[in-house]
């Protein structure tokens, strides 16, 4: 079984194997609101963590989506960009951003598991 990590940015990732799938947590799309516009990440390209990726839009803000781990982004959903609001009907499944293939798995240490994230959430005022 797949297993997913979490970012205090609010991006989520799952790991298979080397690749990992990333998007933004359900957290992170009720405070975007309505998303109208989705900027994929670049197949092909290698990210450091912390650079940004992708960039989604909605009524209320513009947001980058940061690369959660290092490695080569190797998928873009591209179905986002006929249906961005794919990520707010179902930000941890088909409102998907992409793939990555990780440089370092010894990155995910620095994340937070599912409790962790929710209790990052729960000290949020």
């Amino acid at each position: 079984m797949a297993k997913r990590y979490f970012t205090s940015d609010h991006e989520w990732i799952e790991i298979d194997g080397d690749t990992a799938t990333f998007g933004i947590t359900d957290h992170a799309q009720s405070q975007l609101g309505d998303i109208v516009f989705v900027e994929l990440p670049e197949v092909g390209r290698k990210v450091a963590k912390g650079d940004s990726t992708a960039v989604v839009e909605s009524v209320k803000a513009a947001s980058d989506i940061y690369a959660p781990v290092s490695g080569e982004i190797v998928a873009a959903n591209d179905a986002l960009s006929g249906d961005p609001a794919q990520v707010n009907r179902d930000a941890a499944g088909t409102g998907l951003f992409g793939k990555i293939r990780l440089a370092d798995k010894g990155e995910l240490a620095g994340l937070m598991s599912e409790s962790e994230y929710q209790a990052f959430l729960g000290a949020k005022p």
